[in-house]
């Protein structure tokens, strides 16, 4: 094998024989993100435990430093952030660099709209291609001011001050959004409401409360949420275990669930219920799954996830599970490209928003292995017949991690390798991916022989 680490230049898969091991995955972003800005807000020193270590989370470490807060990594792998108390931001000498974290972003967007200063934002350029109106149209209605290129894209400037309360009714699903209004809300006098019609991820809602913050949440009879925060609540530093990022978990279980043979135990994952959508659609698929060991760390549900290999079949995913496993979608395309008969995957307007327009460039890539599919406005229908796909091709990622990481897959299981035009992607959100899949039986690399 001639690649154990992620390299810049085209990256190739495979096909391998069956996966088997167990192994663990690296932190969840999501968690990872928020550990770093609630423990630069909370008074004391707060241990971060199994932070991700990939360039999203990295680079809002380097931003909460500019902030004020200080953070660093022990040489036990463990981080200390020690927190400025909330209302006592700093105000940076530099611009803040988000890199490709559109979560970082947003979220940050939220955090200093309170504080009375200038923050400048840039990011690389696919997050200066992304919608940011969707934070900016909350923040200007609580009296933040926001300076941009036309449709409120990167580069922009955040303009701080006192902030009045809100209540606001998310016009999309999406945790960033909310997540943004309540950290805004953190140091807004009096209680700051979003309503969102269909419930998202609510890591941010689970670390205020692991951070000694009183958050309310009323579950409405439609089944939507009502999140309420008091402001200019104290937050006191507290210990946080980083589980295994679910979306990451999804690659190696999608990669076990299409060779068959294979059985592949991935420890300490991730398993919040409003995640947990694509486990629940592989089974759906037929894939063999056993979710083991359930506790509860941190205010999250951990688990393990065994996969064992064999024959899927298509399914149609119902449109409402989208919000449970967005990210998951583009390596969900590949395991409905080994299944037998036609998946359908609709409602997935949102991943035509994300790092690259997934839906078109995972639609190409695809098409250029050999899968035949439909190309919808909001979904993907594709149509298997249980043999491997052709493979063949040579994808461009679009600085997409998660195209990249999702086709390395469909290569260890089709017929003629699959290659990826950059291989360097991967560091943003799992960090040496392709050393762990080759550690199962993979062969993932950068020469002809991998």
């Amino acid at each position: 094998m001639n690649a154990q680490k992620t390299v810049s230049g085209p990256v190739s898969s495979h096909r391998s024989g069956p996966l088997n091991g167990t192994v663990t995955v690296p932190g969840d972003k999501s968690i990872s993100h928020r550990s770093l800005i609630l423990g630069g807000l909370a008074i004391g020193t707060t241990t971060v435990e199994g932070l991700l270590e990939g360039e999203d989370v990295l680079c809002t470490a380097d931003a909460m430093r500019k902030l004020g807060a200080t953070i660093t990594r022990n040489e036990d792998g463990k981080w200390s952030v020690s927190g400025v108390g909330v209302g006592t931001l700093g105000e940076p000498d530099a611009v803040l660099d988000m890199g490709n974290s559109g979560t970082a972003a947003r979220l940050l967007m939220g955090l200093v709209a309170s504080a009375p200063f200038n923050t400048f934002f840039c990011g690389d350029a696919s997050l200066h291609k992304r919608p940011m109106r969707r934070v900016a149209l909350p923040l200007t209605e609580m009296g933040a001011t926001i300076t941009s290129r036309s449709g409120d894209r990167f580069p922009l400037c955040v303009t701080g001050r006192d902030l009045m309360p809100i209540e606001y009714e998310l016009p999309v699903a999406s945790a960033q959004v909310k997540s943004c209004v309540l950290l805004a809300g953190l140091d807004t006098p009096g209680i700051t409401t979003v309503i969102e019609p269909k419930p998202t991820r609510d890591h941010t809602e689970n670390m205020l409360r692991h951070f000694g913050a009183e958050v309310s949440v009323e579950v409405r009879e439609d089944g939507g949420r009502v999140i309420s925060l008091e402001g200019q609540q104290e937050l006191k530093a507290a210990k946080v275990i980083v589980p295994g990022d679910p979306s990451s978990a999804a690659f190696l279980a999608v990669a076990a669930a299409i060779m068959p043979g294979s059985e592949v135990t991935i420890e300490n994952v991730g398993l919040n219920p409003l995640r947990d959508g694509i486990f629940e659609t592989l089974g759906d698929m037929g894939a063999d799954i056993e979710i083991l060991n359930i506790r509860i760390e941190a205010g999250e549900q951990v688990g393990d996830v065994r996969v064992k290999g064999g024959l899927l079949k298509g399914c149609v995913v119902p449109p409402e599970r989208a919000i449970s496993m967005i990210d998951e979608y583009p390596v969900l395309f590949v395991a409905a490209s080994f299944a037998s008969g036609t998946t359908t995957m609709l409602g997935l307007e949102e991943l035509r928003v994300k790092e690259s327009d997934r839906i078109a460039v995972m639609a190409e890539g695809l098409k250029a292995c050999g899968v035949k599919l439909e190309e919808l406005d909001d979904g993907l229908i594709i149509h298997g017949n249980a043999l491997p796909p052709k493979g063949g091709a040579t994808v461009k990622t679009e600085l997409d991690h998660r195209i990249a990481m999702s086709f390395l897959v469909m290569g260890i299981g089709s017929e003629e390798p699959v290659t990826v035009d950059d291989g360097s992607v991967m560091e943003t959100s799992f960090p040496g991916f392709s050393k762990l899949m080759n550690s199962l039986g993979a062969k993932i690399g950068t020469g002809p022989d991998a």
